[in-house]
């Protein structure tokens, strides 16, 4: 004996479940292998990147970092990191391994929270893992371009 209420619960439940079954309902599965994002532009002569390392679903090793023109990376710059020690309270060694282990606990880009002094490379991070992990949900091992905003 159907009553009204299960009569047009029925249709709801099978969308809903097929709707799970689709995976549409779940997060999207990471395929192994390396992914790179990199920011369009240079930003007061660093371009930022971040390259990603999946391995069994989960992001297993992370580096963000920016490099000049000639390849050389902001983290190594000793000039660069004591000028920004000395203004702010972090320095790019320091912030980018803050922002990859932020990364690698939460496994995806939402709930990254930016580190103090570095407010402007916390915000391209953001964008940088969300391609990153869009990347990876495909399989697409190219490196995908993210577009830098205007200064």
């Amino acid at each position: 004996m159907t009553t009204k209420k299960t009569t047009w619960m029925l249709p709801i439940l099978i969308v809903l479940g097929a709707w799970l079954l689709c995976g549409c309902g779940s997060s999207a599965k990471l395929k192994d292998g390396f992914y790179t994002a990199q920011m369009s532009d240079y930003s007061h002569g660093w371009k930022e990147y971040l390259c990603i390392m999946v391995k069994d679903d989960n992001i297993v090793y992370a580096e963000f970092n920016a490099k000049n023109p000639s390849g050389y990376i902001k983290a190594w710059d000793n000039a660069y990191m004591e000028n920004m020690a000395a203004v702010e309270t972090t320095y790019p060694n320091d912030y980018t391994r803050k922002y990859v282990a932020q990364l690698i606990k939460v496994q995806g880009s939402d709930g990254l929270d930016t580190v103090s002094g570095a407010t402007h490379s916390g915000n391209n991070f953001v964008k940088l893992a969300a391609a990153v992990i869009g990347q990876a949900e495909k399989g697409d091992p190219d490196i995908v371009t993210v577009q830098s905003e205007s200064e």
